[in-house]
């Protein structure tokens, strides 16, 4: 195999591992969220102890695409999908992190829940999950359409971390609120906010990978 060949499957190996670091990220939130739901507290610590292959995935990846950068010298295209991925499993990672905090949200809460708020975060979360997964298929099929969707889809997101604060000043107003754990579902509700950010982000980067635009700013 010649060294032409050779660097067009680093390439599509980058894609690859980025692909499945990104599902194992968007199956983290999904499933930090459904322990949540469900007080499934063997579920929220598989969320905690899988963070680790999220994070080893994020440094492979950074070692590929250094090395990539220090031995191909990419321009132009190539330069723009190698500078994507390294921006890309930032966020990613994060994204692990913020699943495995909502897992021990839940480890800690166990069976308590505020049914009344509960309800917005699941379908705070189920936008967020949406949002992800989309940036995801927008970055494998460099989809620029479904990218700004995502992007406009972010709105959502800040609407219902709007709605839960609405919620939580009238249940704090409430004889005998559960403090505690409403001060941990804003935390959630905040993660979750953040989460749609990290999707906007990725989606991002999708367009800067495609036209070398980032944020209407030319780079490369």
């Amino acid at each position: 195999m010649g060294n032409r060949d050779t660097y067009d499957q680093s390439l599509r190996d980058l894609d690859d591992k980025i692909l499945a670091m990104a599902g194992h990220a968007a199956d983290a939130v999904e499933s930090a969220m459904g322990a949540l739901e469900n007080s499934n507290l063997a579920a929220a610590q598989a969320v905690v102890e899988g963070d680790d292959r999220i994070d080893r995935e994020e440094h492979a990846i950074e070692h590929l695409c250094l090395g990539l950068i220090a031995c191909q010298q990419p321009v132009a295209g190539d330069l723009r999908k190698i500078s994507t991925a390294m921006k890309v499993v930032t966020d990613l990672e994060r994204l692990g992190d913020a699943a495995e905090d909502i897992a021990e949200i839940t480890l800690r809460r166990g069976n308590e829940v505020i049914p009344e708020l509960l309800s917005v975060l699941s379908a705070t979360g189920r936008e967020a999950v949406s949002m992800i997964r989309s940036a995801i298929a927008a970055y494998a099929s460099e989809d620029l359409t479904l990218a700004a969707k995502v992007i406009a889809q972010d709105d959502v997101v800040d609407n219902y971390f709007s709605e839960i604060k609405q919620k939580l000043t009238k249940y704090f107003a409430q004889e005998h609120p559960e403090i505690d754990c409403a001060i941990d579902y804003l935390m959630i509700a905040k993660y979750l906010e953040r989460i749609g950010d990290h999707a906007v982000n990725l989606a991002e980067w999708v367009q800067f990978c495609k036209t070398g635009i980032h944020k209407h700013q030319r780079i490369v």
